[in-house]
């Protein structure tokens, strides 16, 4: 019992080596103390992965939240932006009351038309260099602003004179009887509606194209506020005519529609400003970076954004953050260490680098899309299909009437131009929503694994649906190339009508979402606005072909009005042909996406 006391005694405890720490009063106390740190670490642990799954829940559903808010402000946009198109409603309006001629009241329609569409690549780029916010605010003052100068020049009246002769003598002279404002800032009032809408416009599916364009559902994305677009005038104008209506002429009160206006867009305007947001920036950036790189669109070039060039780069644009320089391997100056990242300068540093990263990826991205012969096809061919459907939307009235040679013959209800108005929209309206939402439902999509891999076993190509909305298009054009517009107008001129519409609509929904599917959402407002010139022109080009062919079916007895096939016949064969021309455009700018492996 002695020996066996000695031998407890003389025993080592566990932590008899450290003299610094306190010996445990009991190995029962000891093992509680151990099992309640390690229970203690536990939970510290498990409640950090919690917290921090919680935060990232919360900031996704944030992102979210964030997201599908600015979808529907860039629906309000749209559904405002397109008051331009209702200038039919009170145009005729300037020459009664105003007495503008017919030449002041085209070149009024002009320079809208002009600000709207010469400019779009501009507008675009400042869009993406500079996130929608700062375009849709200069929206709300360019719409607010033109439309209060339009309504107080047309309060104004015109200016009036009276002739007045002095008494006792022959002589007259004009007195001014009533001063107006001159015709020039009726000019710079349109000025600013046209560039308004296009800024409104742009900002809106720019803002859809980057926070859905890399979704399952980019088509429907894209399609819906184009669509709202299209239906922005149609609204507008049944607001004018039924609620802004004058008593005693019953034409519609001018100055309180553009009031209405002036105000609508300059509040939707500032909406936009604080709802239309871009989510997740960053990552579409890293996304356009990684897309560049292995896309094969630079021709074997890497983007130079690692070792030396960013280097360099971040150093000129980070000076005073940090400094790249050392004394040796592996060892910093003393002079050096304080220009080192610093927690709280870790934040201004990523934001530097991700504006280097958006500049570098939309310097880079404008020339390459510019340099594809692809991206000429797309847009040659998008100017012969929309110049032809504009032609025939702005010129419904008088192609009606060549139908109906008697003076005192009319067009039925059924058959007048407000009629084919609304057939033109609702049929262009429809095929948007159609085509945006099927081919997101068909069309194939890069998998995750390999990027141009489709992840769908049975697809459809949103260029098929492209091609045959074109042929379409086409048929609406043959119907007018014969006599059965002429003979029978109750008939086909509808059928044609609708034929256009659906053609029109489809191109201008899909368009913009191939653009975004081969070049990317990062400088989509660039890309689209470069390609969305070119309807203006075709309009312009088109126009003048069916005045031409017009003025020649026009007889010898003074009259100024056309009647017969022979007024339009050649003009919508032409068109017709533009269309199977674009058609082919088009393949050959597929075949040439296939060969690169590009989803569309």
């Amino acid at each position: 019992m002695a020996s066996s006391s000695s031998h407890r005694d003389h025993s080592i405890e566990r932590l008899d080596f450290d003299s610094q720490r306190q010996k445990r009063r009991s190995s029962n106390n000891a093992y509680e103390s151990e099992q309640t740190s390690l229970l203690a670490s536990d939970e510290s642990f498990f409640s950090d992965v919690v917290e921090g799954a919680i935060v990232r829940d919360r900031r996704k559903m944030a992102q979210r939240i964030a997201k599908y808010l600015s979808f529907l402000v860039a629906i309000l946009c749209c559904l405002c932006a397109g008051s331009i198109t209702a200038f039919s409603l009170y145009g005729p309006l300037f020459i009664s009351h105003l007495k503008y001629s017919q030449y002041q009241v085209n070149a009024v329609s002009t320079a809208a038309e002009l600000s709207m569409y010469l400019l779009t690549p501009l507008y675009g780029w400042l869009c993406d260099r500079y996130s929608p916010r700062p375009l849709v605010a200069v929206s709300a003052f360019l719409l607010g602003g033109g439309y209060l100068l339009a309504a107080l020049t047309y309060h104004a009246g015109p200016t009036l004179y009276k002739l007045r002769t002095h008494r006792g003598t022959d002589k007259s002279e004009l007195e001014l009887q009533r001063q107006g404002w001159p015709f020039t800032v009726m000019i710079i009032g349109f000025l600013g509606i046209g560039a308004g809408t296009a800024c409104m416009y742009l900002s809106a599916v720019t803002t859809c194209a980057k926070n859905f364009g890399r979704g399952r559902h980019k088509g429907l994305a894209l399609a819906l506020p184009i669509a709202c677009f299209g239906l922005s005038g149609m609204w507008q104008s049944q607001i004018g005519s039924h609620v802004f209506k004058e008593e005693m002429s019953g034409n519609i009160d001018v100055f309180r529609y553009f009031l209405f206006l002036a105000g609508l867009l300059f509040a939707v305007g500032l909406i936009g400003s604080l709802g239309l947001r871009i989510v997740n920036e960053e990552e579409l950036v890293d996304e356009a970076v990684d897309e560049l790189e292995r896309s094969g669109l630079l021709d074997g070039r890497g983007i130079p954004y690692d070792d030396r060039g960013e280097a360099q780069a971040d150093e000129r644009s980070t000076r005073g953050v940090r400094s790249s320089r050392t004394s040796g391997y592996g060892t910093i100056d003393s002079d050096e260490a304080d220009e080192l990242p610093k927690p709280r300068h870790v934040h201004a540093y990523n934001t530097m680098k991700m504006k280097l990263k958006k500049r570098l990826v939309l310097r880079l991205s404008f020339p390459i899309f510019f340099r594809d012969p692809t991206m000429w096809l797309l847009a040659f061919g998008f100017f012969l299909v929309t110049g032809p459907g504009e032609t025939y939307q702005n010129n419904i009235g008088t192609l009606l009437m060549t139908s109906y040679p008697e003076p005192s013959a009319r067009p039925p209800p059924g058959n007048s131009p407000a009629t084919h108005v609304s057939i033109i929209a609702l049929a262009s309206t429809l095929a948007r929503l159609a085509t945006g939402t099927i081919t997101d439902m068909l069309a194939p999509t890069p998998s995750s694994d390999t990027h141009y891999k489709a992840g769908r076993k049975c697809t459809v190509s949103r260029i098929w649906f492209l091609l045959i909305s074109t042929a379409l298009f086409s048929l609406g054009q043959l119907l007018l190339a014969t006599d059965a517009g002429y003979n029978d107008p109750e008939t086909v001129f509808p059928i044609s009508s609708a034929f256009v519409g659906l053609g029109y609509g489809a191109v201008f929904s899909l368009t913009p979402i191939i653009i975004s599917c081969v070049w990317g959402v990062e400088n989509f407002g660039t890309n689209w606005g470069t390609v969305a010139m070119v309807p203006g022109a075709g309009a312009a080009l088109w126009s003048l072909i069916y005045a031409k062919v017009y003025q020649a079916g026009v007889g010898d007895d003074g009259s100024l009005e056309c009647f017969g096939a022979k007024c339009y016949q050649s003009t919508f064969f032409a068109m017709a042909i533009a269309s199977w021309v674009a058609i082919a455009l088009w393949a050959v700018a597929w075949k040439g996406w296939r060969q690169r492996g590009v989803v569309v």
